[in-house]
């Protein structure tokens, strides 16, 4: 059973009775797997929300996991860095599961709560199935098509700070190869692209460089489309192939969901969103997913301390029950 909310909208949805109605489709970051969430979308009453509340839905960790150390993580980024220099890259995402073991049990219910509170602008969402339980709130729009004026938008999120600070070249430099990236594949597809100017998106604690992408396309190159955006270089790098192949050999886990999309399908839209801010959750820990666009200029101290402030996301809404 899913549930989750969409940008600004305090509404809680799930999916109905009818199986026949496929509309919610969870996508892995290695395009290799997906989950369905069959049924059609309803809105739900908070108070019916008690699936989530019963702990016993939930899976054991029997992965044998351990989480990279901070050590562990500093000497991979300097791998990192000097694969970049050497191949002279704009940037490549490399990422890391936090794992959170120091509870007895977690209200799920409230948990999920804090995170739509603390994230309006996000998309949020948990579900728990048989094999999968996850928790996430992001706010990164892969795309929106409008199904009536075949309007479809997009944006460029990259570079990451906590609020209170100012933007450096690192971050700037790390956000142009995004919207680089984007405005080439959305001109191979529309004659007329309207491209905001640069702003700061506020997300919680942390802030990222955004730009916005409006154009019409036709219906029958959206798929096209939203293969060849994912997975942006937000995610995973530039150029894509390459830094997809050496994210996968040098990060100890797979990424399974995270980085990923997600696709809702409703009457008027179809919805992709990309899946960052999330977590794996089992009966006896939390596996947190955070990554950073990593550049030539990247220092390793900094960009640990940015995927701490981006575990917070999920980490500072559970409630821990004792």
């Amino acid at each position: 059973m899913i549930y989750f909310k969409f940008p600004f909208d305090e509404k809680l949805y799930s999916t109905g009775e009818n199986k026949t109605e496929n509309h919610i489709q969870f996508y892995s970051f290695d395009g290799l797997s997906h989950l369905n969430f069959n049924g059609e979308i309803v809105e739900v009453n908070y108070e019916n929300f008690e699936i989530v509340t019963s702990y016993n839905f939930l899976k054991k960790d029997d992965n044998e996991f351990i989480a990279e150390t901070k050590q562990e993580y500093l000497e991979n980024l300097e791998k990192v860095i000097e694969i970049i220099k050497v191949n002279q890259l704009p940037k490549l995402v490399y990422s890391r599961r936090k794992i959170f073991t120091d509870f007895q049990q977690i209200d799920l219910k409230e948990s999920f709560k804090n995170l739509c509170n603390s994230y309006p602008n996000a998309f949020r969402y948990i579900f728990i199935d048989a094999n999968n339980s996850w928790m996430g709130a992001f706010s990164e729009v892969l795309g929106k098509f409008n199904k009536n004026t075949h309007a479809f938008e997009t944006m460029s999120l990259a570079g990451t700070l906590p609020v209170s600070e100012n933007w450096s070249e690192k971050e700037i430099e790390e956000q142009k190869p995004v919207s680089s990236y984007i405005r080439n594949i959305l001109n191979t597809y529309s004659e007329n692209i309207q491209e905001s100017d640069t702003y700061d998106h506020i997300s919680g604690n942390i802030k990222h460089l955004r730009t916005d992408f409006n154009a019409k396309i036709k219906p029958e190159n959206l798929d096209k489309i939203i293969q060849e955006l994912h997975p942006t270089p937000a995610v995973c790098g530039i150029p894509k192939d390459f830094c997809k192949e050496n994210i996968q050999n040098l990060e100890k886990f797979p990424r399974e969901l995270y980085a990923g999309y997600i696709k809702i399908e409703t009457e008027e839209t179809v919805q992709y969103f990309v899946n960052l801010r999330c977590s794996k959750l089992y009966k006896d820990s939390v596996h947190l997913f955070v990554g950073g666009g990593i550049t030539a200029q990247s220092n390793p101290e900094k960009e640990w301390t940015e995927t701490e402030l981006k575990s917070e996301a999920v980490l500072k809404n559970l409630v821990i029950l004792k």
